[in-house]
């Protein structure tokens, strides 16, 4: 299913990790844009549905777009709507975007047959069932909760002060 929100798990890990050197809203941006080239293949029934943004050619390319257009975007919508933030940096913004298409095509390589997640440097797909789906799963939400936990009791704390 293209735009999965399991991948979002792993991005609240990365933005407890990351803090404000990562931009979670970039990081969500980048894992639509990764699958809009599968949501179209899928209305128009190709046989491969993870095509050439599930690669690492692919993933640099839709990360520079996604930081390119994230970062206005996001600061527009955190401004907008009053949402507390620190300023979001372009190293921010990038981290968050091609943190954001790398872990979306390691974790997609996992399940998705139809993946060659190394082209242009090589063909197949080492990653493919190296984890079960409902371990993958199970780890995206774990990572989400934790991450989320650190998250909220950072935000709590910085209110405080």
């Amino acid at each position: 299913m293209p735009i999965t929100p399991f991948h979002l798990g792993p991005g609240a890990a990365f933005k407890a990790v990351g803090g404000r050197h990562f931009s979670f809203m970039v990081f969500g941006g980048a894992q639509v844009l990764m699958d809009i080239e599968p949501l179209v293949r899928i209305f128009l029934g190709t046989p491969i549905i993870h095509g050439y943004s599930h690669t690492l050619l692919g993933a640099l390319v839709i990360g520079a777009i996604s930081a390119l257009i994230g970062k206005p975007i996001s600061q527009f919508v955190l401004t907008r709507y009053a949402i507390p933030h620190y300023p979001l940096t372009w190293l921010a913004a990038c981290a968050g975007a091609f943190i954001g298409t790398f872990s979306h095509i390691a974790l997609d390589a996992v399940m998705h047959f139809d993946m060659e997640p190394w082209w242009p440097i090589s063909q197949g797909n080492l990653l493919l069932g190296s984890m079960s789906l409902q371990w993958l799963h199970v780890m995206c939400l774990v990572l989400g909760m934790l991450g989320g936990i650190v998250v909220a009791i950072r935000f709590a704390r910085h209110r405080r002060t």
